[in-house]
């Protein structure tokens, strides 16, 4: 008994099953049920866990989506933050410069895993759409008051999934081998135009 309660009590241990287990529900129910259509609770209950363990391990249900289907190593809501760092007309260039550091420090390597889920899983691609539209862009254009939203949500993401195939996937030169400063030098008034300018 005092053996099964040692157990019981090694929390690193626990805790790293728990996790493990959320992300392969989750990775599971969002094929099925794509971004929108899964909950955390349908999560949970697949992982067989209590719901506040996605809360505790992955700040809800965004970054879950990050770390399982898109295995992005960062919290979406931190990312948020640093886009809405400083001034607006700069967010163009603080968006393709995070995305393009953040994955060039895994070499491309889990974008490039993504896309290819994406071309054999519509569910994936429909997950990765709404979670670039829903999750960042929208709400960063919310957050900066920007008119129609949801067409420039869409231009964004696109903009985005756009450079990560180019760069990561079919790795088109120079631009695969740019240095980052030199993409979003490049790409960034494309996509500040896309959030705050004319789109007549």
């Amino acid at each position: 008994m005092d053996q099964v309660n040692q157990k019981r009590r090694g929390r690193r241990a626990a805790g790293e099953d728990t996790r493990a287990a959320l992300l392969a529900a989750a990775r599971e129910t969002f094929v099925e049920k794509g971004y929108d259509g899964a909950t955390v609770r349908a999560i949970a209950a697949r992982a067989g866990v209590d719901a506040a363990m996605v809360n505790h391990w992955f700040g809800g249900k965004e970054g879950l989506f990050a770390q399982s289907v898109l295995q992005l190593p960062f919290d979406p809501a931190e990312i948020l933050k640093r886009l809405l760092d400083g001034p607006v007309e700069e967010a163009g260039e603080r968006i393709i410069r995070t995305f393009a550091t953040v994955w060039d420090a895994t070499g491309g390597g889990t974008f490039a895993a993504l896309i290819r889920s994406v071309t054999s899983h519509q569910e994936v691609a429909n997950a990765l759409r709404s979670f670039f539209i829903s999750a960042i862009f929208t709400k960063l254009l919310t957050e900066i008051g920007a008119e129609d939203r949801e067409l420039r949500a869409t231009l964004a993401a696109t903009q985005m999934v756009g450079l990560g195939i180019v760069r990561y996937v079919v790795r088109f030169e120079p631009l695969a081998s740019a240095e980052v400063e030199t993409v979003v030098k490049a790409i960034a008034p494309n996509m500040q135009r896309y959030l705050t300018g004319d789109l007549d």
